[in-house]
């Protein structure tokens, strides 16, 4: 059977590879950081989430060491056979104090987080609102749920109205959204969105993994812009991000939200608890986090000056309020020549196009860093130029 299978495969890779769609990984031979070395040149890294700069910041790799030294490598067992170490605990208050919630549940990942969020609370009877470009762990979360599913275009207001008029006749109902959303860099209108929640008898669940630790005056997020802070019923975030880069997700909000995912939640229940280092690791980010506001002072600066000196330079960048620029190419094979030919000036990015965002719309996505320096986003400007005068003519 295999044979077949195996021609199969090779046929569709095939095909994937001659339509330029193809993804391959480059090897990163560094820690993470402003600065990297692929292939044993120096790059500077403008692709990854590390949008505060702490993936290789000395506090959280000493605390993640004091962490091991103290409760060990891992856990090897979940949460409700094993328990959970006083760590745990930790830093789910410390994530519930950051965001203004009440309880807080940790993951792997936010993908478990999305992923398990939806199918413990809601039924048949129920709906789920969802935006039309949420994350692929929330699409999943949703199929894995039984309640009815309702979608509405990107950030419109319009559209949400008309599917929570739809859903009325459900017994709950919840609108769920990214906080950023990661292809484009928008921050979605969650004042609109929860005043459309208080009109309709709807709940709210906001992803915060690319706008916690950057959106708002103190990185708190999107609640934080909108002033909304403690009132959104849900909450679901990543470690892997601003906040260290390292693993982890979480759900935060009410109380009894986050006593029922206990229960039933099957990430939770059938993963792994997080490695203590990593947890003592996120202790200490959220604790820097509360120190001091300079890495998100800075990475508002850059990401400003970087949007401005494109758009002067002539560039078609989507509007973005996060530290995500979407520098737009359309076209896939080309999107993916510009980013060989950014390598090989010495910039790190990354070619996006069908299926991570839709045909024609390929892109070169730069993620700002407080990392970057001033003279690190000349020279990516710098190249852009360069190569758009090689490639375009």
């Amino acid at each position: 059977m295999y044979t077949k299978f195996q021609e199969h495969l090779q046929k569709e890779l095939a095909d994937i590879e001659a339509a330029g769609l193809y993804k391959h990984e480059r090897i990163i031979e560094s820690p993470q950081g402003a600065e990297i070395m692929v292939k044993g040149k120096k790059c500077l890294n403008f692709c990854a989430n590390n949008y505060l700069g702490l993936a290789n910041n000395p506090e959280l790799i000493e605390a993640a060491k004091k962490g091991m030294d103290a409760r060990g490598y891992g856990m090897a067992s979940v949460r409700f056979i094993c328990g959970c170490q006083d760590l745990h605990k930790q830093l789910e208050k410390k994530i519930s104090e950051f965001f203004g919630t009440e309880d807080t549940i940790l993951y792997a990942a936010c993908f478990d987080a999305n992923g398990g969020v939806f199918e413990p609370l809601l039924t048949e009877e129920d709906a789920i609102i969802s935006d039309a470009l949420n994350h692929a762990s929330i699409i999943d979360g949703v199929r894995l749920c039984k309640a009815q599913r309702y979608r509405y275009a990107n950030a419109d207001m319009a559209d949400l109205e008309e599917q929570l008029k739809a859903a009325q006749k459900n017994r709950f109902r919840i609108i769920v959204t990214d906080g950023v959303f990661s292809m484009d860099g928008n921050v979605c209108p969650l004042d609109k969105i929860y005043e459309l929640a208080q009109k309709y008898d709807a709940m709210v669940m906001v992803d915060e993994s690319h706008s916690a630790g950057v959106v708002g005056k103190t990185g708190r997020g999107v609640t934080e812009r909108y002033n909304l802070r403690g009132q959104i019923e849900i909450l679901t975030g990543t470690l892997g991000k601003a906040f260290g880069g390292a693993m982890g997700g979480f759900t935060t909000g009410r109380k009894e939200i986050i006593d029922m995912l206990r229960q039933r939640s099957r990430p939770y229940l059938f993963s792994n608890s997080m490695a203590p280092g990593l947890v003592a690791a996120g202790i200490r980010m959220f604790e820097m986090m509360s120190e001091t506001n300079e890495l998100q002072d800075k990475l508002h600066a850059n990401t400003d000056y970087f949007l401005r000196r494109m758009k002067e330079e002539g560039f078609d960048c989507k509007p973005s309020e996060s530290a995500i620029c979407a520098v737009m190419i359309y076209d896939a094979a080309k999107s993916q020549k510009y980013a060989a030919k950014m390598q090989e000036e010495g910039i790190f990015v990354t070619g996006f196009y069908y299926p991570v965002v839709p045909k024609g719309q390929a892109r070169i996505r730069v993620q700002i860093s407080a990392a970057h320096e001033r003279e690190h986003l000349d020279k990516c400007i710098e190249a852009f130029k360069k190569v758009r005068k090689e490639i375009e003519g």
